[in-house]
């Protein structure tokens, strides 16, 4: 017969200094114990694997112990205490609510509850999983749960809290049990390993710890499979094999790589983690939860929300001091964004391999990142050169135009001072700036141009606009038939174009700069402008209606339609 006892049983606590990682719980627990301020019903909630149920055994063995230590414990040598160990107590009942969910197994529990405890002062009543218990069941269960005898004592356990019902809630005492820190858990493996005669680096505890994410039995059970694997020498290489664990030193070396700026290395450590069976979504997590730890590493206040050893602790801290926080930030919003855009992208390893580049780019950003930061794309860069191909040898139009050509040469020797040298045309009558300029600043200071201001009659400008309009008819046949029925007012020395509804004007004002750009050139005159306004005056044939005041014109001209609309209680779409 195998004698064979997996370890999450074996080492299970049977006292409450063997509890890992609940010593707040379990001080109160022997407080109550000691001060015999007991209440008749504890709910113990939090994550599995934790020390609920365990917890819920040591409390009701010592309840019932008859010599109690100074500390609380129970003896494990009375009568009560060996009846428990031995597993043939009467006092204390276990129910599983998973499998015992129905109103009569409640009902059966009630039954029990009226019997008094044979040993010991108190019956106490362990009821495990216990939001699996129907509606009915919990309904049937409140009565008794309010109004116990004295002898009885309710201890449930819950790993859902959210699902029992706020009635029984009100009822309890309630226990909230913590996730348990990896550190707490390495140790309690290193005593686990030592009892077992195991050898075990550090590291590979470490490792089945962040694995087991906070819960011991998890971590126990991993400690069983690592064992089977490796045998009594466990490693940090063969847990990672064995449990199929991404290398955290990958990311140490990818973050020293996008410092760095080395791409090549970047993209190679990257195919050989896809080559090793790794999945890309799981890759970028790790990497963003590395970053995050980085970043957490780097003030000495928020270093505690690591959940890592020493070491690994020691070393994201170093990692944090070489990069600097700027890099970091900087790190995690790339990495995040490729992680909201994974799930969309068609082709997931290039979105990946993007990512990695411009990771490596942070420090020494190539000339796509200047164009991004600059917002100096290609397109608005051919509008810029391109200019003149819109209109007939005529600069855009600025309220100075000695100040616009200004600004855009300084802003042409500013990229150039960064490396770029894009081509900027700008054409008048008396001045021409040449298409490549040389980079010196002091040279482009000095360029004057001089500015023209003819004089021009309303007739003349009013002759232009229609020029212009039947210039655009084949291009823009609505602005031409606008242009044309609407044309320009002399209003105190300025122009006005009065227009009907506000598409009107938006149509006239997308071409204003064209438009003042050809009106400018033919007049001779830089100071040549124009606005345009809606009318006030109402005009039923031209007039824009929205979509609110064609419904109120309707319900207000058809008393039918009025009608109908109430009663039916219509609403605009």
């Amino acid at each position: 017969m195998n004698d064979y006892i997996v370890s999450a049983r074996k080492y299970r606590p049977s006292t409450f200094q063997t509890v890992v990682g609940q010593s707040n719980l379990t001080s109160t627990l022997k407080n109550a114990i000691a001060t015999k301020h007991l209440a008749h019903a504890y709910l113990f909630c939090g994550p599995r694997g934790v020390g609920k149920t365990s917890c819920a055994r040591i409390f009701a063995k010592a309840i019932n112990c008859l010599n109690i230590t100074p500390d609380g414990e129970p003896c494990n040598e009375c009568d009560s205490c060996r009846a428990f160990n031995e597993q043939h107590s009467f006092n204390i009942h276990e129910l599983d609510a998973a499998s015992n969910n129905s109103v009569e197994d409640i009902r059966s529990l009630t039954e029990q509850v009226r019997i008094p405890p044979q040993i010991g002062k108190y019956s106490v009543f362990i009821i495990d999983e216990v939001h699996m218990l129907s509606q009915a069941a919990f309904n049937a269960f409140l009565k008794t749960l309010e109004e116990p005898p004295v002898h009885a004592i309710f201890i449930l356990a819950t790993t859902e809290k959210h699902k029992v019902i706020p009635t029984i809630l009100s009822r309890c005492q309630i226990y909230d049990f913590n996730r348990i820190g990896i550190n707490d858990i390495v140790e309690h493996l290193f005593f686990v390993a030592k009892s077992e005669n195991v050898i075990a680096e550090k590291q590979a505890l470490s490792v089945i710890a962040e694995k087991a994410d906070g819960g011991m039995r998890d971590a126990l059970s991993i400690f069983d499979q690592i064992v089977s694997f490796c045998g009594t020498n466990i490693t940090y290489k063969s847990v990672i094999e064995s449990l199929n664990v991404l290398d955290y030193q990958y990311y140490f070396t990818l973050v020293e790589n996008f410092y760095k700026g080395d791409v090549s290395q970047s993209l190679l450590i990257f195919d050989e983690i896809l080559n090793k069976g790794f999945d890309m979504q799981h890759f970028i997590i790790g990497l963003a939860q590395h970053l995050r730890n980085v970043m957490v590493s780097s003030d000495a206040s928020t270093t505690r929300l690591l959940e890592a050893t020493e070491e690994v602790e020691q070393r994201y801290v170093e990692q944090s001091k070489t990069c600097g926080i700027a890099f970091i930030y900087k790190a995690l919003m790339l990495i995040n964004e490729c992680d909201l855009a994974f799930r969309t992208s068609r082709n997931k390893r290039l979105l990946i391999e993007i990512t990695l580049i411009r990771l490596c780019q942070i420090q020494n950003p190539t000339v796509v990142e200047i164009e991004k930061k600059n917002d100096i794309s290609p397109i608005k860069k051919d509008s810029q050169v391109n200019v003149e191909q819109k209109q007939t040898n005529v600069s855009v139009p600025q309220p100075s135009l000695q100040q616009s050509i200004k600004t855009e040469v300084k802003a042409t020797n500013n990229i150039q001072n960064k490396g770029f040298r894009p081509t900027i045309s700008i054409s008048t009558s008396t001045t021409e700036i040449p298409e490549k300029k040389e980079k010196n600043q002091e040279t482009s200071e000095k360029i004057k141009v001089e500015q023209k201001n003819c004089d021009y009659s309303e007739d003349s400008f009013v002759e232009l606009w229609k020029s212009f309009a039947t210039d655009v008819r084949e291009k823009n046949a609505s602005l031409s038939r606008t242009m044309l029925k609407y044309l320009p007012q002399k209003q105190n020395n300025s122009y006005v174009v009065l227009v009907v509804n506000q598409l009107q004007q938006k149509e006239i004002v997308d071409d204003k700069v064209e438009i003042i750009a050809f009106l400018r050139d033919k007049l001779s005159n830089d100071f040549v402008n124009f606005s345009v306004e809606v009318s006030q005056k109402e005009d039923n044939d031209e007039k824009f209606y929205t979509s609110e005041e064609k419904l109120n014109k309707m319900l207000n001209e058809n008393p039918t339609f009025s009608k109908l609309y109430s009663q039916m209680d219509l609403d605009l779409d």
